[in-house]
């Protein structure tokens, strides 16, 4: 086998299912690691520092972002989000790509950091209507959020020309099988 490195960036609105089929690409790809985002905002449910984010306060991002430790960062919903440098160095040299789970503002910013190890794919939800039932299915949203999220999807559904790959999640296991077969294609990894 002899893997290429690369970022592989799925971006997607809130609710259209990008996480879960994120940790079955991890399950099912050898030498693909998750990046663990940095954020401001505050952990959900169960989420842990260090394993779904590194929770930082708003200083602490800034001053990160002062001393040019992201490969992107961007404000999305009001909280910072970035990818830092050193995660996907470290990947790299252990011979990993790396899964960013990442928004659309950030897709591009990796593009143009990274032009020839990104690949960038784009889960599209089945509609805005089934989108707007997923958020409030979470029951985890306020409505502030869900209307904000809502709007986010909008815009970010107009930026879906940009990605190389665009993904309908109207079935999951179809969608799980095409970005598999996507992201072996890409890093040049075998069904084993």
């Amino acid at each position: 086998m002899n893997a290429k490195n690369r970022l592989v960036v799925i971006s997607a609105p809130s609710g259209a299912g990008k996480t879960s089929l994120c940790a079955k690409l991890l399950a099912n790809i050898p030498n693909l690691v998750l990046s663990i985002s940095s954020t401001t905002r505050a952990p959900r449910g169960t989420e842990k520092h260090g394993v779904e984010y590194e929770f930082l306060t708003r200083e602490d991002f800034q001053a990160k972002i002062q001393a040019g430790r992201f490969a992107e960062w961007a404000e999305v919903h009001g909280n910072y989000y970035g990818t830092s440098k050193d995660t996907i160095g470290r990947a790299f040299q252990a011979g990993n790509s790396v899964l960013l789970d990442i928004d659309v503002q950030g897709a591009k910013l990796i593009r143009q950091a990274y032009p020839s190890e990104s690949v960038l794919i784009f889960v599209q939800p089945p509609s805005i209507e089934e989108l707007e039932k997923r958020l409030r299915g979470r029951g985890t949203e306020s409505e502030e959020n869900i209307q904000k999220r809502m709007k986010n999807a909008r815009d970010e559904l107009a930026e879906m020309d940009s990605f190389d790959h665009v993904i309908m999640n109207d079935e999951f296991e179809r969608a799980a099988f095409e970005l598999e077969a996507i992201v072996r294609q890409s890093m040049g990894v075998t069904y084993a």
